[in-house]
């Protein structure tokens, strides 16, 4: 990568940790954290709470956006936590800025993954679109992949050895 502080862009389906691995890599490298569903116009967020999932149409404009927050910080460096899922999506996240970014997956099956949505609570996410989030999934071929099944500090360590 060519800038000092990264773009990392921590992805994978819904309740593969990607918030949680993102805020602590954040404190590791000292970078500032962006939980990408914080920036889902209403109509998404109101859409996968009905148990609809999102279509390409649907996430095009937030993907741009993210897209513009990672350019916005190419000076800085960040960590955005976003699915990511398909390998459009990622060329959009990365319009511009290709050589100034990278994306670590975190990858888990999707009994794993069940097994910590059926935990969590109070999210606009409900555990009935994991397999539509499967189903989109394209596994990334140039990223930094690492297990969910390694605790969290596991994950970080093995993302900075990788980095």
């Amino acid at each position: 990568m060519k800038s000092k502080k990264p773009i990392i862009f921590v992805m994978g389906v819904s309740g593969s940790g990607k918030s949680t691995i993102g805020k602590l890599l954040a404190e590791e490298l000292n970078l500032s954290f962006y939980d990408g569903d914080d920036y889902h116009p209403e109509a998404n967020v109101k859409k996968m709470a009905q148990g609809t999932p999102l279509d390409d149409n649907d996430r095009q404009g937030w993907l741009e956006r993210l897209n513009l927050l990672a350019i916005e910080n190419t000076a800085t460096g960040a960590i955005i936590a976003c699915s990511a899922l398909k390998t459009k999506y990622r060329t959009i996240l990365q319009k511009d800025i290709e050589k100034e970014l990278c994306f670590v997956y975190l990858k888990g099956t999707f009994e794993e993954i069940m097994a910590r949505l059926s935990e969590r609570k109070n999210h606009f996410m409900p555990p009935e679109l994991l397999q539509s989030q499967f189903n989109t999934l394209e596994v990334p071929e140039n990223a930094i992949t690492v297990s969910i099944m390694h605790t969290p500090q596991e994950i970080v360590s093995k993302i900075i050895t990788a980095l």
